[in-house]
């Protein structure tokens, strides 16, 4: 049975790009470069993943699940709640003029 979360996040989730530089490089003995050679990418694009000035899409989810065994879902979760926190940050005015329905 799940438990209901209500409570609103006071941080940000943690973004996939963190994720990878703190857990996955130094578990895996990885740097920046081998990491963008072993995903078929550019260093540049591995550059901003972990700077977090990028998001991770859908391929680069099927690429990094394909290298570390987990689910490309693993890693488009991340980013899905680290893209409706910040919307969330960044929108709130707007969104409490929204009001709820109730069903007739």
């Amino acid at each position: 049975m799940a438990i209901p979360n209500t409570i609103k996040r006071v941080i940000p989730p943690t973004h996939p790009g963190e994720m990878l530089r703190e857990d996955f490089l130094p578990d895996y003995g990885l740097t920046p470069t081998t990491l963008a050679s072993s995903l078929g990418v550019s260093r540049q694009t591995v550059n901003e993943l972990l700077r977090e000035r990028r998001a991770i899409t859908s391929v680069m989810a099927l690429r990094l699940s394909r290298l570390f065994g987990n689910s490309p879902e693993f890693w488009l979760s991340a980013q899905d709640s680290r893209d409706l926190w910040e919307s969330e940050q960044r929108y709130y005015e707007e969104l409490s003029r929204i009001l709820p329905l109730n069903a007739a």
